[in-house]
């Protein structure tokens, strides 16, 4: 199983970390350990000072392919959720700051949350589903998938022209505005179309 993440891909989250809009997806992984098991407690690293929260779009890859046409990308994927990236901005800020890569900023143990899956009904339109995130009962994160840059269909393709999707992979398609930072007794809440999903304490 592997999990793949797209970096960037709402306009006002790229302006708002200071980064230039991208022309084609950013596209970074995280390893199988990453992903937080069902029912386990989150615990703050502790080799970060400032922890993120980044509430994204999910989907589960069903059927394996390579240089997979995004006409048709939809028929590798089967159901969907929310996550959250969980990020040590500021260790990234230092790795991007030396031009070195991201891993240990966004790949460390549990640093991949994700909800409760909902299986695609056939001619659904995923574009128009809504996902916000809470932070203590507050709302700090929300957006539309159609709000995306890079669509899931376009993502979809252009991973496989790079790696095999295999089933079981997972794809976090990039957070929108509003990320910021979570320490130890804040409580996150993702919803999908107004259905919480999925929900993490941070210990």
């Amino acid at each position: 199983m592997k999990i793949f993440c797209i970096g960037r891909n709402y306009v006002d989250h790229a302006k708002e970390l200071g980064n230039e809009v991208p022309e084609e997806p950013v596209v970074f992984m995280k390893p199988k350990s990453a992903l937080l098991q069902a029912h386990s407690p989150f615990y703050y690293p502790e080799f970060t000072n400032e922890l993120h929260y980044e509430c994204e779009f999910v989907i589960r890859i069903s059927k394996n392919g390579k240089y997979i046409q995004p006409k048709h990308a939809s028929n590798y994927y089967n159901a969907y959720s929310i996550g959250i990236d969980f990020t040590a901005r500021d260790i990234q800020s230092q790795l991007k700051e030396k031009g070195l890569p991201w891993e240990r900023a966004k790949a460390f143990d549990n640093s991949a949350v994700i909800g409760n899956l909902t299986d695609i009904k056939n001619g659904e339109d995923i574009k128009k589903l809504s996902f916000f995130l809470k932070k203590n009962g507050e709302i700090v994160q929300r957006a539309t998938v159609g709000d995306m840059i890079f669509q899931v269909d376009e993502i979809v393709s252009h991973l496989s022209n790079y790696f095999s999707l295999n089933i079981g992979d997972f794809i976090f398609t990039g957070t929108p505005a509003g990320v910021g930072e979570c320490v130890v007794g804040d409580k996150l809440e993702g919803f999908l179309e107004n259905q919480k999903v999925l929900e993490v304490e941070i210990k």
